[in-house]
């Protein structure tokens, strides 16, 4: 029976809700079928009169499972923005892996997309539910830039790279309080639970129990030299999710880039004193806020000075940012190349929300259930191609090869 809608908006009222439903309401008019929902009538027709767009407006309670339930009932793919998702996020993932809804979210919870997985990843292959977390700038630029690097050396070398860096070579964007909440919960479960703590620190986290042979990989904690980019590095806060990701790519595809494949994530801060300095600020910086994460007195403090949920870049600071990730391979035999992702918006909220919506019609769209099975997939492994011809041609991002 065809459902009256491709996508749902759940949480459409968030901060990246009303970012990513601006941009849908931008859209050129063509064939989508879409509504925003969220648990608040006033906040959803403010938001449809700030939006000049007249689409159905649904009620929905991220803890009412009768209402996820009637939004699977009606849509093909839901979008979630509704976090923390470790507080809020399991009801509507196993309302959509009961009814097979694709699903689809911006969570960078690496501990709870674990859970997920865990728990439903066997009743979403049976349902048909493709279940795809990480749609935002945690992790669909590096999953699919390291797509995109081997896809490359595949065609240009004739063998993959089993060793793949990436580095932030320049970025502009701010933090909203939704990422600030998911992070303070995030240490908060590791400091209360040593099995969180470990799952956190293991690079193959979100990979089948069955994987592979695992290596130990390479992780860049405090100040470094780079000699293949010839720059300082410090550590980048979503490499802890980023990697995880690619990692879970590899092994859902079969291992193509070889049982001994590492990848490893950095920041760029520059050449000579001024570059080792800002990278020793960069590794403070985030110590601090994980310590200051862990304990509930600090915690409460940070809560007062970084942005409160709801808040984020205004929209002068997500239409000026971008960001230029460099990623170097090398193949077994030596041979190297490089590729750049940019994106033309702040990171985590101007560039997320296109990013997002591109990725859930890619998932109504272009990915039949009948070729692609119900289980919990990546955006590299599920998407690939399809996802970045939608992106450079609808979202602002670009991906080239450099070297």
């Amino acid at each position: 029976m065809t459902k009256p809608y491709d996508v749902i908006v759940f949480g459409a009222t968030s901060f990246v809700g009303k970012i990513l439903s601006r941009y849908l309401a931008n859209q050129p008019a063509g064939n989508l079928r879409w509504a925003m929902a969220a648990r608040s009538q006033t906040k959803l027709d403010e938001l449809s009169g700030e939006l000049g767009v007249d689409v159905p407006l649904l009620i929905a309670d991220a803890s009412d499972e009768a209402s996820l339930q009637a939004l699977c009932a009606q849509t093909k793919v839901i979008i979630s923005t509704v976090g923390p998702y470790a507080l809020y996020g399991e009801p509507l993932v196993r309302a959509c892996v009961e009814t097979g809804t694709d699903y689809c979210d911006l969570t960078g919870e690496i501990q709870w997309a674990s859970r997920m997985i865990k728990r439903y990843g066997e009743a979403a292959k049976v349902s048909g539910a493709r279940i795809v977390h990480c749609c935002g700038f945690d992790s669909i630029p590096s999953d699919l830039g390291v797509h995109f690097l081997q896809q490359e050396a595949q065609s240009s070398l004739g063998e993959p790279c089993n060793s793949v860096k990436m580095r932030v070579w320049k970025i502009r964007g701010g933090a909203s309080g939704g990422t600030v909440a998911s992070l303070m919960n995030a240490v908060k479960e590791a400091k209360a639970d040593p099995a969180v703590r470990r799952e956190m620190t293991d690079p193959y986290a979100i990979c089948p129990a069955d994987d592979y042979k695992r290596v130990r990989q390479p992780n860049v904690q405090g100040v470094q030299f780079d000699a293949d980019f010839k720059r300082w590095v410090g550590p980048f806060v979503m490499a802890t999710v980023n990697t995880r990701v690619v990692h879970r790519s590899h092994a859902l595809q079969g291992h193509p880039w070889g049982e001994g494949f590492t990848y490893d994530e950095a920041m760029c801060t520059g050449v000579g004193a001024k570059g080792a300095i800002t990278a020793g600020v960069v590794a403070a910086g985030i110590a601090g806020v994980m310590i200051g994460s862990a304990f509930s007195p600090t915690r409460a403090l940070l809560g007062k000075v970084l942005p409160s949920p709801g808040e984020g870049p205004s929209p002068d600071e997500q239409e000026n940012g971008f960001y230029d990730l460099r990623f170097i391979g090398r193949t077994a035999s030596g041979k190297s190349l490089s590729v750049k992702v940019f994106g033309d918006r702040d990171p985590g909220y101007g560039s997320t929300g296109k990013m997002l919506a591109q990725a859930a019609m890619c998932l109504a769209f272009d990915t039949p259930k009948t070729e692609f099975e119900g289980g919990f997939w990546t955006p590299a492994s599920l998407f690939g191609e399809r996802l970045i011809s939608r992106l450079t041609a609808h979202a602002g991002l670009r991906f080239e090869r450099i070297a």
